[in-house]
């Protein structure tokens, strides 16, 4: 019989999950043509450098111009903008995070200094890091931070610069290591999570999908099973979500469910259902989930982020194999909080 797991084996697995997730997938992020990626990168099963030629790449139709000098955040990979066939990630290293995931590392990083949370401290924190040129070597800065820039630039209040029709998965790379972190205080988990959520994906498409997705993670942090977190996660999100849609798609091939029957993109109402079936089908090998994952192409990264989180949670640190927790070329603090605390 085995040892059952702890609750700080669970926290690591979910915290280290993320990072894992993300880094895996990295190198084929946003390839929608799975036959492509396979003829670039074979079969993702460990980490790798991107390389130029992207051939999904719509990096050459995207833009930002800081409406003033402090409000940069492109920096000397402003160059690339707008070129064709431009790897979102070119300069990233085999098992290095994309931007969002760096992002939640300083988050942790905070959470771990200061022994709370503060909205405030976390926007200079994230006002500080995205101005300062040389924090990060990640080409793509997604739309949300150009959104949020662009508002800080004209004068916003930082509280306020957020948008508030938001519906990318991606944001809950900034979420989900807060609902761990104050897990063992759930309802306070929760409020944090969605307030966090919020500053930079408002809206109630992101409202209910955080929701969700905090409940369930709380639920498996807890050692229950995933059919029981992802319903109790769609009664506190009002959702209609039952497990059962997802466990009937299990037969089908992965690329033919996240692909063809949810959008293998970063829109929430499709990669986060996309997320569950997967924590679903590779419950008990999340190895091969995120492997999974990664070859379903699309927003890969963000539904590593979410599909790690879940499956480290269900099964601890000893679920990751070791050749990917010691890859991760900037691993995560481990920030667990006991109750009670305060906002």
């Amino acid at each position: 019989m085995t040892n059952p797991l702890s609750s700080m084996d669970r926290v690591s697995g979910a915290i280290i999950g993320m990072f894992i997730g993300d880094a895996l997938a990295m190198p084929v992020h946003w390839y929608y043509n799975t036959q492509a990626l396979q003829e670039d990168y074979g079969k993702v099963s460990d980490y790798l450098q991107p390389r130029n030629p992207h051939p999904d790449s719509i990096l050459w139709r995207s833009s930002y111009t800081p409406t003033k000098k402090s409000c940069d955040i492109l920096h000397d990979q402003r160059q690339y903008w707008g070129k064709r066939d431009i790897h979102y990630h070119q300069f990233l290293r085999a098992g290095e995070n994309t931007l969002n995931l760096q992002l939640a590392r300083e988050l942790l990083l905070l959470l771990q200094r200061d022994g709370n949370y503060s909205a405030d401290t976390w926007l200079d924190c994230l006002i500080a890091f995205m101005t300062t040129p040389g924090r990060h070597n990640d080409t793509y800065v997604e739309e949300y931070l150009r959104h949020f820039f662009n508002n800080y630039g004209c004068g916003q209040d930082p509280s306020s610069c957020g948008r508030t029709d938001e519906k990318h998965i991606g944001g809950f790379s900034l979420m989900l290591p807060l609902t761990v972190a104050f897990s063992r205080d759930p309802a306070l988990a929760r409020e944090i999570s969605l307030q966090h959520l919020a500053l930079t994906h408002g809206g109630d498409d992101m409202k209910k999908w955080g929701a969700l997705l905090a409940a369930t993670l709380l639920h498996l942090l807890r050692g229950e099973s995933l059919p029981r977190a992802i319903s109790a996660g769609a009664e506190d999100s009002a959702l209609d979500i039952d497990p059962q849609v997802f466990e009937d798609l299990i037969p089908y091939p992965d690329t033919r469910v996240v692909g063809r029957h949810f959008s293998s993109a970063c829109y929430v109402d499709q990669a986060v259902p996309a997320s569950l079936y997967l924590a679903l089908k590779y419950r008990d090998a999340p190895e091969q989930g995120l492997i999974a994952n990664t070859m379903c192409g699309g927003d890969n990264s963000g539904r590593g982020a979410v599909l790690g989180a879940l499956l480290g949670a269900m099964n601890g640190l000893r679920g990751w194999p070791s050749r990917w927790i010691d890859g991760l070329l900037r691993p995560p603090p481990i920030v667990c909080f006991d109750p009670p605390h305060g906002l």
